[in-house]
């Protein structure tokens, strides 16, 4: 059970969201126990909840409206909750990310986005979304570097990243970009702040994963993958269907160079954008 602390109920519409579950989970004679049982989870789970460690849930704040009694009330709540700077099919995964005690990732096509420099996450914003103003362009792209706190943390999680050939060699943003970037990524590695390999393009057919995959683990939660194509992704924690995926991750892993061999290409690659 989490332990209840002090917050502002008006600080945000997560804390007053938490704050008013509290409120009617008290008022109707419950335990988050309890409540969690009759809404098939944890207690721990609606502990997160009512400190606003978790972003609430619609299908959860139904369930919760339909035990404690209270209509919509919970709903409305959770949708201006949910309001958030990230795209809604990742936003839940963003605030996982910052909970995990180890992220696990593959990468087919671009850079992951906890270790992009602001020049490639810009490059990358635009080519995907020509359309939108420089304003809308340059939030996507602060909201992006503010995820990378989570590596600047004494508590970091340890991060294992298996990136493409491909990653490296298609240059997104221009060659200064690109340079910066894979220097970046050495830099890290080099800190021992993220593990990293290249699958290379020879080694590609033996781990035939076709889109970007990340694992999470937590210290008091099962392993959770969250899986992205163009415009979508989804949040995985269905325990059969996260094994499979980890045995997929595994072979990634198994198929890519050494960390060490890895390194040596990502500075080599690096150099050759110097290259007139």
């Amino acid at each position: 059970m989490t332990e209840p602390r002090q917050l502002d109920p008006y600080a945000s519409p997560k804390t007053f969201y938490g704050a008013e579950l509290r409120r009617l989970r008290e008022a109707a004679g419950l335990t988050q126990s309890q409540l969690g049982e009759r809404a098939f989870c944890s207690g721990t789970y609606v502990g997160q909840f009512e400190t606003a460690v978790r972003r609430p849930q619609p299908d959860t704040s139904r369930l919760f409206d339909e035990i404690l009694g209270s209509g919509e009330h919970l709903q409305r709540l959770c949708r201006l909750a949910r309001e958030n700077k990230y795209p809604d099919y990742f936003a839940d995964a963003a605030e996982l990310e910052q909970m995990a005690t180890e992220i696990s990732e593959y990468a087919p096509l671009l850079v992951p986005g906890l270790l992009q420099t602001e020049g490639y996450a810009r490059a990358i914003t635009r080519a995907g979304l020509p359309l939108v103003s420089d304003a809308e362009v340059e939030e996507i792209v602060r909201a992006r570097m503010g995820r990378q706190h989570v590596l600047e943390s004494a508590v970091r999680p340890r991060m294992w990243v298996v990136v493409h050939e491909a990653v490296l060699r298609v240059p997104m943003g221009g060659s200064t970009v690109m340079r910066e970037q894979l220097c970046h990524i050495a830099d890290l590695m080099r800190s021992h702040t993220v593990f990293a390999q290249v699958l290379p393009f020879g080694s590609a057919a033996d781990a035939p994963v076709n889109g970007m995959l990340s694992v999470m683990t937590f210290d008091d939660a099962p392993l959770t993958v969250y899986v992205e194509n163009a415009h979508t992704g989804q949040l995985i924690d269905e325990p059969a269907l996260v094994a499979r995926y980890q045995k997929s991750y595994d072979l990634v892993r198994a198929a890519a160079l050494p960390p060490k061999a890895s390194l040596a290409l990502i500075e080599s690659v690096a150099e050759e954008y110097t290259t007139p």
